[in-house]
């Protein structure tokens, strides 16, 4: 009698691993999950507006795991580099996150012959986690004190003025685009590596403006090193209430707002997709990260996977018409 019931104990405990490797294996790997550190990948460079976010994000994140989250900056071709690592080299087993733009996304879809991976085929959204508008700065020691100033300047010298973005196709330069379009005017575009770069050269007076994210730019301005001439945004910045809006400055329809999110490889488990999903939703609706991250100037956001997959194939489309209207080409 014993031996039967060990004998079936053994059959029933040998069933239920068979059922772990098989069609519950999903179920199963969720229930484990995490039991290593995940690999969060910034396709940017180190200290810019993005990397600034990803840091505080990825500690919290790691602290409702229970896991490590290591952040790894993959900086290069306007964030193409770091995401097709995701997209192409990494497992799609929940252990490797993405930091995706509409920059990357949205953008260098329509900009880049081949970035080695499809945005819509290879990559799984998770949530969306924040926004933050462009702002455009001067440097300090330019003449420049209002936008009408600096319209009227480059009026005068078309195609003279330069500006500085994080690269073709970036939304910091796409952001000047539109307000090339809308303003009738026309400027001189210096793309750099990365946006930290870029900053660097206005605030060295090398070249005399870019647009750029509202974080990157708060502390500069408010120190006196830059001077900021208008928010691409509905609203003003409670950071920044003495900067305008584009619309309140004289130019409409020229907002330049960036979404962010958390993307994995397309066939990611969806159990380890809705998991992921629900502990950054506690995270991004913990008060005192909000509070540390809105000071900064972020908006922080959150969605489920469904609904950032939606907003990605309209701003994708959106883009590909802007893009098309500007005439972007990778030079």
């Amino acid at each position: 009698m014993e031996g039967d019931i060990m004998n079936r104990r053994g059959f029933t405990l040998g069933a239920a691993s068979a059922l772990c490797f098989g069609i519950l294996k999903p179920a199963c790997a969720a229930a484990s999950y995490p039991d290593r550190p995940l690999t969060f990948v910034v396709p940017y460079p180190p200290g810019g507006a993005a990397d600034q976010f990803a840091r505080p994000f990825a500690q919290a994140l790691g602290d409702r795991l229970r896991q490590s989250v290591i952040v790894e900056n993959r900086p290069g071709a306007n964030g193409n580099i770091g995401s097709a690592y995701v997209a192409q080299r990494m497992p799609a087993d929940g252990y490797a996150l993405l930091l995706g733009s509409l920059s990357t996304l949205a953008i260098n879809p329509h900009i880049y012959p081949s970035m080695g991976y499809s945005v819509l085929d290879d990559l799984q959204p998770v949530s969306l986690t924040h926004s933050m508008p462009n702002v455009l700065v001067v440097g300090a020691d330019t003449p420049y004190r209002t936008l009408a100033q600096l319209i009227d300047a480059a009026k005068r010298q078309p195609g003279k003025i330069e500006y500085g973005s994080a690269g073709i196709g970036n939304t910091m330069h796409m952001a000047a685009e539109l307000f090339q379009l809308r303003a009738s005017i026309k400027l001189l575009h210096v793309p750099y590596k990365g946006g930290p770069e870029a900053l660097n050269d206005v605030l060295g007076g090398r070249i005399p403006m870019m647009f750029n994210n509202l974080p990157a730019i708060v502390p500069l301005v408010q120190a006196g090193k830059l001077r900021a001439l208008a928010i691409a945004d509905d609203k003003r910045s409670p950071l920044l209430p003495g900067v305008p809006t584009m619309r309140e400055a004289g130019i409409a329809d020229a907002n330049s707002v960036v979404w962010n999110g958390i993307l994995v490889r397309h066939g990611t488990p969806p159990a380890l997709v809705a998991q992921l999903n629900a502990a950054m939703g506690a995270v991004l609706a913990d008060p005192k990260f909000r509070k540390l991250l809105t000071s900064q100037g972020y908006d922080i956001l959150s969605s489920t996977p469904e609904e950032f997959a939606t907003l990605l194939r309209k701003d994708y489309a959106a883009m590909g018409d802007l893009v098309k209207r500007a005439n972007i080409k990778m030079e």
